[in-house]
């Protein structure tokens, strides 16, 4: 791949205001996540991260199109979407260093952070384990008659556990209103995707339970907004689920401080040429919608709102000893 090479973005069509949030909303993700990697390598953080890094697309574009009443469920690499999603910087970053203003009060940390307030069902270290819950989201909807729709993130080495193909099976079944969405980064954990999948296009495997799957280019925002807002309108609609193929990148190892022995070094600078971020500048001024200086002001802004965010977190309080057993079990009844 070359810099001549590097297809255009999906922004024709586009109204200024959408495109313009989109870019806010991937700025912050990427400037909270460049801090997080920075925080942990200092030894600042507890417990282990993994960032969303070059994948900012893929939450930005699906998120931007549901409603606030809607629900995700996400993935230990899950700090995007909470952000995404409307979780504010202050309590995530909190979440993440274990404080008790953070959104899970320091009970979930990185790979658990939730609010039930906002649809985020929560981020899940079990690979694959937002796949039920989504399903059982999406089916409390159709219950209720209420027009809600459920979102699963995952990951391309999900998409080959046995629970992917039971709710997907399931959801079919019932033409429940959820939107299956493979982060299809190329890699699981440690192993390409090549080495454990048998097909190219995942997307194909819908075809199996009777239902739509597409394909999609994860590093154009523009193209992941479309195609999301296709398949949730579709599913708001009562015509059942949809799985999105979007095709995307992580930047870093598969947690902070991976040494990534299992791709070189050039596969990684020859894959940053479609950041999805700089793809989406390099439009926006192309159409006359931002200028550079505007685009400054945009990381800025965001940085500013990080640093706040983790002064925030470093100044709260750690939970009390005495609350460890609060939230765990019960209370029973009379």
């Amino acid at each position: 791949m070359n810099a001549e090479s590097t297809p255009a973005v999906t922004i024709h069509g586009m109204e200024r205001d959408i495109a313009l949030g989109l870019h806010r909303t991937m700025v912050r993700i990427r400037a909270f996540e460049t801090q997080v990697e920075q925080l942990f390598l200092d030894g600042r953080l507890p417990g282990f991260v993994h960032t969303y890094l070059g994948e900012e697309a893929i939450a930005t574009g699906v998120c931007a199109r549901l409603d606030a009443k809607d629900y995700i469920t996400s993935t230990h690499r899950g700090h995007g979407h909470a952000i995404a999603k409307g979780l504010s910087l202050d309590a995530v970053m909190a979440e993440l260093y274990g404080k008790v203003t953070g959104a899970c009060r320091g009970r979930g940390g990185s790979m658990h952070v939730a609010d039930f307030s906002l649809g985020m069902l929560g981020a899940n270290g079990i690979v694959g384990g937002g796949f039920g819950i989504a399903a059982g989201a999406a089916f409390s909807a159709r219950y209720r008659a209420s027009d809600q729709v459920a979102v699963c993130f995952f990951g391309d080495g999900g998409i080959n556990k046995g629970t992917f193909h039971e709710a997907m099976n399931f959801a079919a079944v019932h033409t429940l209103p959820v939107v299956y969405v493979c982060e299809n980064n190329q890699y699981a954990q440690f192993t390409a995707r090549q080495r454990t999948t048998a097909v190219d296009d995942l997307s194909v495997r819908a075809t199996a339970y009777g239902v739509t799957g597409m394909q999609v280019d994860g590093n154009d925002v523009g193209a992941v907004w479309s195609a999301a807002g296709a398949a949730i309108a579709h599913a708001r609609s009562g015509g059942g689920p949809t799985l999105l193929d979007m095709h995307t990148y992580r930047f870093g190892g598969h947690y902070v401080g991976d040494a990534e022995v299992y791709r070189d070094a050039s596969e990684v600078s020859d894959r940053k040429r479609l950041d999805p971020v700089k793809r989406w500048e390099a439009a926006l001024i192309s159409e006359g919608w931002a200028t550079a200086d505007e685009i400054t002001r945009v990381w800025q802004n965001a940085e500013v709102e990080v640093e706040a965010a983790q002064r925030f977190a470093e100044q709260s309080a750690d939970p009390d000893p005495s609350t460890a057993l609060d939230d765990v079990f019960t209370e029973a009844g009379p």
